[in-house]
């Protein structure tokens, strides 16, 4: 056990919070302790006249590898309950963060995956490492994503090929497909990431509140929110499926055997012979 808080805050620069993910060792695993204190900074920050940007990112080797599936613990505010409550939780997380006044920029390095995917999209801009790695490796053995934002993002193709392989993609593509805003060399991503946050302070805050609720507001006419809320129920009907119960039955006898197991085979995400 640590003692050291799971979420880091500090103001890098005026008008700018800076949250960072502080579980290193665990890859930054988004447990709910971790969610909770994050949304909790969110809307302090929010609520705060001194704030006018707020960036999130990782402690360690990376931005996060997705919620933490040893242990996430009591769920950080309340969602209606029985099937497919997990996933309707994290869309309303989602749109928590969509719905705050202020701009919240993710700063993504390294791993990237699943859950960890979810936060940086639900965040109003994302700046990666060249070299980072973007995927949803859970499709492959669990069920579709909580959050079945790809599409929107990257069209049909390209979310149909990332969620029919669970492939990962590197920061430079995620600009290609549109996830990400820019990628950089690791060594000046947070150099760029701090020069935008503070570009974006100078603009008035309650202008910017509107600049940014117009871009969602377009999306949702387009029924993003709408979309997204109606697949929390494929969500919920992964896990009924044959696949995912003989994986959670793995999952049970140790997370990490079980992750191995599933990405041998395609000789990624850190385990199996590559190639």
């Amino acid at each position: 056990m640590t003692d050291d808080p799971v979420l880091l805050h500090d103001d890098p620069a005026p008008g700018v919070r800076r949250l960072t993910l502080n579980r290193p060792a665990k890859r930054n695993a988004l447990s709910n302790q971790l969610r909770g204190a994050l949304f909790a900074a969110l809307e302090a920050a929010d609520t705060d006249p001194e704030v006018r940007v707020i960036v999130i990112r990782g402690a360690g080797t990376c931005f996060s590898s997705g919620y933490d599936l040893a242990g996430v613990g009591p769920l950080p505010f309340h969602t209606a309950g029985n099937q497919a409550q997990w996933a309707r939780h994290v869309v309303e997380g989602c749109f928590r963060m969509w719905d705050l006044a202020k701009p919240i920029i993710a700063q993504v390095h390294g791993w990237c995956l699943a859950g960890g995917s979810e936060l940086a999209f639900a965040c109003d801009l994302v700046y990666v490492a060249e070299d980072a790695q973007v995927g949803y490796p859970a499709v492959r053995t669990m069920s579709p994503p909580d959050n079945q934002f790809y599409p929107w993002l990257m069209g049909m193709r390209a979310g149909m090929e990332l969620m029919l392989t669970g492939n990962s993609i590197s920061g430079i593509e995620a600009v290609r497909l549109q996830f990400a805003n820019r990628a950089f060399p690791l060594d000046r991503l947070e150099e760029e990431v701090l020069a935008m946050a503070s570009r974006i302070a100078r603009v008035d805050p309650e202008l910017a509140q509107l600049n940014k609720r117009l871009v969602h507001r377009q999306m949702e006419a387009m029924g993003l929110r709408a979309g997204l809320r109606a697949g929390t129920e494929l969500h919920g009907l992964g896990w009924h499926t044959g696949a995912s119960r003989a994986y959670m039955g793995k999952m049970r006898e140790g997370v990490k055997q079980a992750l191995d197991v599933r990405d041998a085979e395609f000789g990624d995400y850190g385990t199996g012979p590559k190639g």
